[in-house]
C-alpha cells in the first residue's frame, strides 16, 4: 500500500527561470505540493520518493547495501515504473552478491527506459554469471549495435566502450563473472542534476522539447521520481503529441504529490486537447479544491475550458 508523503513549500527561483505563457513557473502553497521554479536538490519534498532515492545513492556510494535497498524500496512504493530506480536497486542487490535478486529490476530497468546503458551493461553481467549466455549476448550485441551507430562521437562513447569490455569479460567468466556494484558517477551529482534542470527549463521554454527531455532525464538519474521533473516530462511529452507518454508522467507525478499544482494543471490542458472536457473539468475541480482562495493554474485550466477542446 502507497504511503502518505508530506510536501514542502517550494523556494521560488523565478529570477534564474523565465517563463513564458505555455510554461509558467509553479507558484507555491495551495496545500503544498507546488510546482516546479527551485532546484530539484532543494525544492523536494520532506518525506517523498525524491529524498530517499538521494538517501538511497547515497547509501550506495559508501557500500551500506542493505540501506540502500530499504531507501529505493520505498521509492518503488510509490514509483515503480521509475527506470533509474529499479536499476540502483538492482546495484543494491549485486552488492551483496544477489545476482538472481538483481535480475528482474534490471529487466523492470530496460522496459521502463529502453536507452539505459547501464541498465544493459549490468545485464549483460547477470545473465552471464547466471548461466544465461544467449540473453547475456544479447546485451553485447545491442552494446555493439550501439558502439557503431555512435562511432565514437557521442556523448556516452566512453560509458558504451567501457560497458563492452565489461560485458566482454562476464561473458568469458561465465559464472565466475564479477560484476561491480560500486561508483555510478551519473548518478551522485545534485549540482549536475541542478544544471540540467536549469537547462531543461530554458529548453522548454525555447520549445525544443526533445532536447528538454534528455536534459530532464539527466536530472532524473540525479533526484529521481521528483514530481516536478514527472510534470516537466510530461508537458515536453505533450507538446511533441506523445499524449499516452505524457499521461503517464502525469499520472506518475500525482502518484507521488497529489496536490501538485502543475501536474494537475497540465494533465487537464492535456486532457482537453485530447477532447476530454469532462476530464478537464475534474482536474479544474481538484484545482479547486486544493486551491481554496484561489491560484493561477486553476485561473488558467479554467480559461483553456471556457475557449473550448482542442486547443494546444
Amino acid at each position: 500500500m502507497a504511503r502518505a508523503f508530506r510536501i514542502t513549500p517550494l523556494i521560488s527561483v523565478a529570477a534564474l527561470i523565465i517563463a513564458t505563457p505555455g510554461l509558467p513557473v509553479w507558484a507555491s502553497g495551495g496545500g503544498g505540493g507546488g510546482g516546479g521554479g527551485s532546484m530539484p536538490s532543494s525544492s523536494a519534498p520532506q518525506y517523498d520518493p525524491a529524498v530517499e532515492y538521494r538517501s538511497g545513492i547515497a547509501a550506495l556510494q559508501e557500500q551500506r547495501w542493505k540501506d540502500a535497498e530499504r531507501a529505493f524500496g520505498r521509492v518503488l512504493d510509490v514509483a515503480p515504473k521509475d527506470a533509474n530506480t529499479n536499476l540502483l536497486m538492482a546495484l543494491s542487490k549485486l552488492g551483496r552478491d544477489d545476482a538472481k535478486g538483481a535480475r528482474g529490476y534490471l529487466e523492470k530497468a530496460i522496459k521502463y527506459d529502453p536507452d539505459l546503458l547501464a541498465a544493459h551493461i549490468k545485464s549483460g553481467g547477470v545473465y552471464a554469471k547466471l548461466g544465461d549466455t544467449a540473453k547475456a549476448q544479447a546485451q553485447l550485441d545491442w552494446l555493439q549495435a550501439k558502439s557503431a551507430a555512435c562511432a565514437g562521437t557521442c556523448a556516452d562513447a566512453k560509458t558504451i566502450e567501457d560497458g563492452l569490455t565489461e560485458v566482454k569479460a562476464a561473458v568469458a567468466a561465465g559464472k565466475q563473472a564479477r560484476i561491480n556494484a560500486a561508483g555510478l558517477p551519473a548518478f551522485a551529482s545534485s549540482a549536475d542534476g541542478d544544471r540540467a534542470y536549469i537547462a531543461a527549463v530554458s529548453l522548454l521554454n525555447e520549445h525544443h522539447y526533445g532536447e528538454a527531455i534528455a536534459a530532464l532525464k539527466v536530472s532524473q538519474r540525479a533526484f529521481g521520481p521528483h514530481p516536478d521533473l514527472l510534470t516537466y516530462l510530461g508537458f515536453a511529452n505533450r507538446k511533441l503529441k506523445h499524449y499516452d507518454l505524457a499521461e503517464q508522467y502525469y499520472k506518475a507525478a500525482l502518484a507521488i504529490a497529489p496536490q501538485h499544482l502543475g501536474a494537475t494543471e497540465y494533465y487537464g490542458e492535456m486532457l482537453l486537447e485530447r477532447g476530454d472536457v469532462a476530464g478537464a473539468r475534474r482536474m479544474l475541480a481538484r484545482l479547486d479544491s486544493i486551491c481554496t482562495f484561489g491560484c493561477a493554474q486553476s485561473d488558467e485550466l479554467r480559461r483553456w475550458i471556457d475557449r473550448g477542446p482542442g486547443r494546444g
